[in-house]
């Protein structure tokens, strides 16, 4: 019965709003609610009368710059205010609907029919009720008009009182954030959450923390992920999302079994207060016992159009027999040279065809278009032609589109990298047993160099271990570092607490006509620091300001302004380069008792001296 209402409700008010935007005059929609409105009603025409002047009284008129122009409610003696002639209480008055008329609806209706012109102007009218921004926002979106949606709750949140916005505009928000990521609009994103934290709701705060904590976590920005977990914390202390992002967090921050522990601790929590339903109590459960299956899972089933294809690839990897042996030679250099063989040659080629986009020689990972829009097709197919994987290319090439989308996610290792890691480390075994130097440039080297990088990379935040003890395999073959390993293996060493091997690995000198790297200076100095060599670190602190001016400033900064990363590679010197340092490494500075106080006194020195 309430669903025919509603039906009948919405039929009729959408036919009442088109009669009213004729006119913009009350007698003409009394005409059409006879001659019209009575087939939205089951021909009732004592419904259809009494529901006429319900919605005439909350729709906004153009000609009243987007306010209504309500009539009296008359009383039960008056002339009823359908001008039917009769008494109220005869009239309009004796009808029951069959439900209520929400207060905002031919606002939400207005607002979901208005374009261009019009619309802008009744949204600068700031006239419109907050539900019904928030109800045709949401429409918007589900229609797919993704611009209209961003211009509608734009307005629903540069509402004047934000403690009158409605309960559900928490999915609005994260709606607009979702938007203003997909076209973007970086800077909105970030005024939209300043404000929120600032004046917003208590939920709309802790939502709002929570998706900044997720959004450092993308950066790999720790230490200010680790700064808005704990805020949300104290914002909304029993919201389940807290359970998923602190599990996620200690992933990242390299920590599974403490990540496993407080996914218990939060299970048990929040199992007793009883008020989960019982999908989020079970996704809890799995937390609890694998953080990283889970997170891992949840991924793949969350991959719109891709679940099935990323599920059978898992499936497919997980079986892969012992990957061939390939062919090296000695060349005239003295040096390893691996030459693809025919067989390989022919695979690549069966792979290329599905796969499509070629590699970018010029980029350590990168492809010359991006190849996930079609992974459906490329997935499906290398799942039908498991053998294509005896090809280097082809891990070479499926190892850098996984690492493009997943490399960033720790509880993705074990699941797509560590067994391409198991079948490339068969044919790095093969290298160091014939021994020799692999240069880059000779033969077809490049591809199981490139391949050897995207593993790395795919396996630094959820097998560090493995990652690092591939990188300084690969490393020790080439001894040019072309793939500028050096400063991710530093990285590693530090979060591990192993500082003497970090500065061995510091000490070593780039290669000729290469500048040194800002990670590895820095890397050095945290780790002379740690080793209460103080002069040595100060020393190095000069080779850090001539490399990049912006560093140490930026380092010691408690909230310095944010460098937005165009490019992955940031130009050397410059403040983006500083932020990504800042960002990767920042975590670990602070978890070094003393060191940035260290480090501000040694900038305060240095602007000391420069100013006398």
């Amino acid at each position: 019965m309430l669903a025919m209402w509603v039906e009948q409700l919405l039929g009729y008010a959408g036919g009442a709003l088109a009669a009213i935007r004729d006119h913009e005059h009350y007698p003409s929609l009394m005409v059409w609610a006879r001659q019209e409105g009575v087939k939205y009603v089951g021909d009732d025409l004592g419904m259809a009368q009494s529901l006429a002047p319900e919605l005439w009284n909350q729709t906004p008129l153009e000609r009243q710059n987007f306010a209504c122009e309500p009539l009296a409610r008359p009383g039960a003696n008056e002339p009823c205010w359908c001008d039917s002639g009769r008494k109220t209480k005869e009239c309009c008055g004796a009808v029951t609907l069959p439900g209520a008329i929400p207060s905002y609806l031919m606002w939400m209706l207005s607002l979901r029919d208005w374009k261009g012109e019009t619309l802008k102007a009744a949204l600068d009218s700031g006239r419109a009720p907050a539900q019904a921004l928030l109800e045709a926002g949401l429409i918007a979106a589900e229609g797919g008009q993704r611009g209209r949606a961003q211009q509608v709750l734009e307005a629903l949140f540069d509402a004047a009182d934000w403690d009158q916005l409605p309960e559900q505009t928490e999915p609005a928000f994260e709606l607009l954030i979702d938007i203003y990521q997909e076209r973007g609009f970086h800077r909105k994103k970030t005024a939209l959450l300043d404000e929120i934290l600032k004046r917003g709701p208590l939920f709309l705060r802790g939502v709002a923390l929570e998706r900044l904590c997720l959004m450092h976590l993308d950066s790999d920005d720790l230490a200010s992920a680790r700064e808005a977990f704990v805020s949300a914390q104290q914002t909304l202390p029993d919201s389940p999302t807290l359970a998923y992002i602190e599990a996620m967090l200690l992933l990242h921050e390299g920590h599974p079994d403490e990540a496993r522990e407080r996914a218990r601790f939060w299970f048990r929590r929040l199992a007793r207060q009883g008020d989960l339903d019982p999908d989020q109590l079970q996704f809890l459960a799995e937390l609890a016992d694998n953080p990283g299956a889970t997170l891992a899972e949840q991924m793949l089933n969350s991959e719109e159009g891709l679940a099935e294809p990323l599920t059978n690839l898992q499936a497919l990897l997980e079986a892969l027999p012992t990957a061939p042996l390939l062919h090296f030679e000695i060349n005239a250099d003295g040096n390893l040279a691996y030459h693809s063989a025919a067989r390989e040659d022919t695979l690549h080629a069966a792979w290329q065809a599905e796969f499509k986009v070629q590699i970018d020689e010029d980029a350590a990972l990168g492809f010359t278009d991006e190849p996930w829009p079609h992974a459906g097709d490329w997935l499906g197919a290398l799942c039908s032609h498991p053998e294509w994987l005896d090809s280097p290319r082809v891990v070479q090439m499926l190892s850098m589109a996984l690492a493009s989308r997943f490399g960033s996610l720790p509880w993705m290792a074990e699941s797509f990298f560590a067994p391409l890691a198991a079948r490339f480390e068969r044919w790095l075994d093969q290298l160091e047993a014939v021994g020799g130097r692999f240069a880059w440039d000779d033969a077809d080297n490049a591809v199981l160099l490139r391949t050897g990088l995207a593993l790395v990379v795919g396996m630094e935040r959820g097998a560090r271990q493995r990652s690092r003890h591939l990188a300084e395999r690969l490393l020790v073959l080439d001894d040019h570092d072309s793939l500028g390993l050096r400063e991710l293996v530093l990285d590693q060493l530090l979060r591990e607490g192993r500082d003497e091997e970090a500065v061995r690995l510091s000490d070593q000198s780039p290669a000729e006509g290469e500048s040194p790297l800002l990670g590895v200076l820095m890397g050095r100095v945290l780790a002379l620091y740690r080793l209460e060599r103080f002069d040595e670190a100060r020393d190095s602190l000069s080779a850090v300001q001539d490399t990049n001016s912006h560093v140490i400033a930026l380092m010691c900064a408690e909230r310095p302004r944010p460098v937005s990363l165009a490019v992955e590679i940031p130009e050397p010197g410059t403040r983006a380069e500083a932020w990504q340092y800042r960002a990767l490494m920042r975590d670990q500075w602070l978890a070094t008792r003393g060191a940035l106080n260290w480090l501000d006194e040694q900038r305060r020195c240095v602007t000391g001296s420069r100013s006398r």
